[in-house]
């Protein structure tokens, strides 16, 4: 690999942007998607591998090409240690996400409750935000029901290029966090990212269920599926 190439995808790396390095065989010349100019079949492709997490070898006319994909790791911030939460963790782990519970509560944001395989905060929710730096492979859910410490969470949140932006509550609740969070400037475009009532309407009522709902949720978001809204 070129110096210049490597240096580009360190790059990439350091700045969790989602980039493909391209391999001509069995020649073995090279490209950096997106950043180089490349046919648009085999930006079709890459673009294709890293939506799909999966490396592969395509062939396009006469030439073969590995696509080697090099996503940033998928990362959950779950914001309030609540039950919800407690069924979420270990659900979004098994999928690959590593998990971020945020809450300043220390009562609750303890590793007894929310087990092992999380990464625990007790900052406040928007100090704790600004230092995670959502990206594009992040996904944010606030679970409080507390505008305390939701909405400074959102506020960060809506103003990152996370891709997945949900809150739990009603109708009822949501439209007034609209009105906050309109009053704390954020625009009417940063304000419909979120999903709120959160979760998929597939009936939950349970906090497993719910969590459930979530997660098919966040799913559908990164796969281009269904985003239909749950009350709570």
């Amino acid at each position: 690999m070129k110096r210049d190439l490597l240096q580009r995808l360190q790059a990439a790396r350091a700045a969790k942007r989602p980039a493909a390095l391209l391999t001509r065989l069995p020649d073995g010349a090279q490209s950096l998607f997106p950043e180089d100019d490349v046919p648009p079949a085999l930006a079709e492709a890459a673009q294709s591998a890293l939506h799909d997490d999966a490396s592969r070898t395509v062939t396009l006319g006469n030439e073969q090409w590995f696509v080697a994909v090099e996503n940033p790791p998928l990362r959950l911030v779950v914001v309030g240690a609540v039950h919800i939460a407690q069924a979420l963790v270990p659900m979004a782990a098994a999928l690959g996400y590593a998990v971020t519970v945020v809450d300043p509560r220390r009562a609750f944001a303890t590793e007894e409750r929310m087990g092992e395989r999380v990464t625990i905060s007790t900052d406040w929710p928007d100090d704790a935000l600004r230092a995670l730096a959502p990206d594009v492979r992040t996904a944010v859910v606030t679970l409080t029901h507390d505008p305390k410490l939701d909405d400074p969470a959102l506020e960060v949140a809506l103003r990152s290029p996370a891709f997945y932006i949900g809150s739990l509550g009603s109708r009822r609740t949501h439209a007034k966090r609209v009105a906050r969070l309109t009053e704390a400037g954020l625009t009417e475009a940063e304000i419909a990212r979120i999903q709120a009532p959160v979760g998929l309407d597939i009936g939950a009522v349970t906090a497993p269920e719910i969590a459930v709902s979530i997660l098919a949720q966040v799913v559908a978001s990164r796969r281009g599926g269904p985003k239909k809204k749950a009350e709570q």
